[in-house]
């Protein structure tokens, strides 16, 4: 199979804020992250995405409509077929975040990525083949915040691996803060002798 250099073979913003609900419900559906994921490879037809995913050209050519009306895909390029102009979508941008500023202050109830990588590893989890870690550290949140500038960079890294392969790969990854967890107490001064037994 042969390795496409660049990935995806259009111009993209390289990151995009999603401020509203309606943004983020819109790349909350499964069948919407799929078609976001195939298009990370190049730009595509409505056609050709239905053929990838095997469901109908009408229920792709909605999702697709919901992700372009929210921003999230753009129109890329077009050409002419027969008497049809046919359109190639692409994403707006390599990478999308909700942002801090997003308007109405709140996430649609049904968005998470861990549930969805939780649901796409079973199956990797059950041959013995999901690779993972869970870490817990307390430090500074502006230590946390640059540990998490490090994994954007290792995130977009994975994001422009050429295509190449017969295998996808999830790749998740999550910082959060955690109440509750267990602190050891402040250690004892190692200089000072434990007082005599009474």
């Amino acid at each position: 199979m042969p390795i496409n250099p660049s990935v995806p073979d259009y111009e993209l913003a390289e990151t995009v804020e999603l401020t509203t609900v309606e943004q983020v419900r819109a790349i909350s559906d499964p069948l919407r992250t799929t078609i976001l994921g195939l298009l990370h490879e190049r730009a595509a037809t409505v056609t050709e995405l239905a053929t990838a995913v095997g469901r109908p050209k009408s229920t792709v050519a909605h999702h697709v409509k919901v992700l372009a009306d929210a921003g999230i895909l753009q129109v890329v390029r077009t050409r002419r077929v027969r008497a049809i102009e046919e359109r190639f979508y692409g994403r707006a941008a390599r990478m999308f975040y909700v942002g801090l500023g997003r308007q109405d202050g709140q996430l649609p109830p049904d968005f998470n990525d861990f549930e969805v990588a939780a649901g796409e590893s079973k199956p990797a989890y059950d041959a013995g083949q999901l690779r993972s870690f869970i870490r817990h550290a307390r430090i500074p949140e502006e230590r946390a915040a640059e540990f998490w500038q490090r994994v954007d960079q290792l995130i977009h890294e994975f994001d422009r691996l050429p295509r190449a392969g017969d295998t996808t790969y999830g790749f998740t990854v999550g910082l959060y803060p955690m109440t509750g967890y267990p602190t050891l107490p402040p250690a004892e001064d190692e200089d000072q002798a434990p007082p005599p037994p009474a």
